[in-house]
């Protein structure tokens, strides 16, 4: 393998990118709203397509949307080394979080250029859809149908709140490609914000993505029964949302109890009828465990069943329990993590394994190619959120280490 150590991107037209990026669909706090299929999406893709082409590569888009830009290898015939994320955000989301991915590969590209450095196998940028989520649930859709996890016409047919389909708006965008979904990928990689605390806690230049967590989501339907609230005796109510509190409190137990890896939380809490002087008589709320292995989400599923159980037995309640999304632990391929392990080495920036607690496009790719990630730091751990923010020099090193990982797979040959 060549030495790559004398590579090098270009850190001021990096942050230039993102910061101009960040003004599409921009807010008053300084993060983005930039929903997926949206106007402001369609202004996204079309900025980075002018992008790509001015560097030179070949952009194409399949039939979920998903944009692939090209720069030619020497043997064509060679399926291509991809690398990139998405640049759709959360409502209250911010310029970083998907976007560094998509626009650290371009630098990668842009610098490719600038050293006239030529590989054996094509190299492209992927801009997936809908990583987010936020408009069209489940998340990562679009990666999901090229892994084969989902169908197209499954993905097509989900709705927003205002019951426009994903397929419909897709094709409203002009995004709706030509090409088939999925593809030969020689190798994947992803950078991406940590999106938590741990690596700027630690001082730490590059998290070394080992794994991706495994999540459970459920949703509970409790019924009590709803009465006045002036004149039922505290001994005779049967009020669902004391058991939610309940049960709130014991899903912040479990994930406590399954340290250090865990997580656990209670995001929706929906109580009915939603008036002050009626006890509530039903509640829909939702809970979601991750952690990197099986065995422990197994073991904190029962823990939940069990301790719903006691809980609607003691307080004379119903509940409805169900698992409505399975996501096993994702392990990244050994060869590509080695080769990230190797580019924070070749620079000289410090560096740690780390499980990523999100999901993310590439625990889809991981399906169908050998795959890895790269974490940059992110200050305080904050993402989803406008105050998100990232400093120049951790973009830059994300970015470098990106270009020396995709290099040693995709093969320099001159």
């Amino acid at each position: 393998m060549s030495d790559l150590s004398n590579l090098r991107v270009d850190p001021v037209r990096l942050w230039d990118s993102l910061m101009e990026m960040g003004k599409i669909g921009g807010t008053p706090k300084g993060g983005c709203n930039r929903l997926t299929l949206t106007d402001l999406d369609k202004q996204s893709r079309h900025l980075f397509t002018t992008w790509c082409e001015a560097a030179g590569l070949t952009v194409s888009v399949d039939q979920m949307g998903n944009m692939f830009a090209r720069r030619a290898g020497e043997d064509q015939s060679l399926p291509p080394v991809l690398m990139g994320s998405h640049l759709d955000t959360q409502p209250t989301g911010g310029k970083f979080d998907g976007v560094l991915g998509v626009l650290g590969a371009l630098e990668v590209m842009r610098s490719m250029n600038d050293m006239k450095v030529k590989t054996r196998h094509p190299v492209e940028i992927a801009n997936w859809t809908n990583e987010e989520g936020s408009r069209y649930a489940p998340a990562m859709i679009a990666s999901g149908v090229f892994a084969g996890a989902y169908t197209q016409e499954h993905a097509y047919s989900l709705t927003d709140r205002d019951g426009l389909t994903f397929g419909d708006e897709l094709e409203r965008i002009g995004f709706k490609g030509s090409e088939p979904v999925g593809k030969p990928v020689h190798a994947f990689f992803e950078l991406h914000i940590e999106q938590g605390p741990i690596l700027e806690d630690e001082a730490i230049d590059i998290g070394v993505v080992t794994h991706g967590q495994g999540q459970r989501w459920y949703e509970i339907n409790l019924t009590g029964f709803e009465s006045h609230a002036g004149s039922t005796p505290m001994a005779r109510r049967r009020d669902a949302l004391v058991g939610a509190a309940r049960i709130v409190g014991l899903v912040n137990a479990i994930g406590l109890a399954h340290p250090p890896l865990a997580v656990s939380t209670v995001g929706m809490l929906t109580p009915y009828p939603g008036s002050r002087n009626v006890i509530p008589g039903s509640v829909f709320m939702t809970c979601e465990f991750r952690h990197p292995q099986d065995a422990e989400l197994d073991l904190m599923d029962a823990a939940l069943r069990e301790g719903v159980a006691r809980i609607v037995a003691e307080s004379g309640l119903e509940a409805d329990l169900k698992c409505v999304f399975s996501y096993a632990p994702v392990p990244f391929d050994e060869t590509c993590i080695a080769a990230v392990r190797r580019g924070a080495e070749a620079y000289g920036y410090s560096h740690r394994d780390i499980v990523s607690g999100a999901g993310h496009d590439a625990c889809y790719l991981a399906r169908v190619a050998p795959t890895s990630m790269i974490f940059t730091p992110c200050v305080d751990g904050i993402s989803h959120n406008e105050a998100e923010n990232i400093k120049p020099e951790w973009a830059s090193a994300g970015a470098q280490v990106l270009m020396h990982a995709v290099l040693e797979k995709a093969e320099i040959v001159a």
